[in-house]
């Protein structure tokens, strides 16, 4: 049952961090189509959409930090093996639960860093600088979730690991 939960709660986040890609694809397109009516009509017809590249930027980091559990778990981060495949099989097992280990305690520091500060900027009243303020506390609120579930993702892969005693992230062969 925790299993189906956590790969739920994985794919989820991917798909809530592929829905604010979407709504930055909608976003940019409305302010083209909006800047392209002032080279047809003129500067009388001139609209925006008020703070839209600062939604954009909400929209792009909730996208980024809410991808990042998903990504792990379908093996699409970036990993440097060089040396690791030159290291004897239980050298790099053991190797493998460091990094894993290593990575969920920074991970987890930085999921409470920004829980603080989310808390801060409730706390204080802090407001995006935008022509539309929005509490910083609202866009900072994915970033730490995102965090706290890529600590959840690499927790879930070091125990996985300690438990079947065999690398859970087969690095792949160029190309692949």
């Amino acid at each position: 049952m925790t299993r189906k939960f956590l790969d739920a709660l994985y794919l989820a986040s991917g798909v809530v961090s592929a829905g604010f890609l979407v709504l930055i694809c909608i976003l940019v397109t409305l302010q083209v189509l909006l800047n392209l009516t002032i080279k047809i009509f003129g500067v009388e017809a001139a609209a925006t959409i008020p703070s839209y590249a600062e939604f954009a930027g909400f929209f792009l980091a909730a996208a980024s930090f809410l991808a990042l559990a998903y990504t792990l778990t379908r093996d699409g981060h970036i990993r440097v093996t060089l040396v690791m495949q030159f290291l004897p099989e239980k050298i790099r097992w053991l190797a493998e639960i460091f990094a894993l280990g290593l990575c969920a305690i920074t991970s987890a520091y930085a999921t409470w860093f920004m829980g603080w500060l989310t808390l801060q900027s409730l706390d204080f009243g802090d407001m995006s600088p935008g022509i539309i303020a929005v509490p910083l506390w609202i866009p900072q609120t994915s970033l730490t979730l995102g965090l706290a579930i890529f600590t959840i993702a690499l927790a879930d892969l070091a125990v996985s690991t300690l438990i079947h005693k065999k690398i859970m992230l087969q690095p792949r062969a160029m190309g692949e």
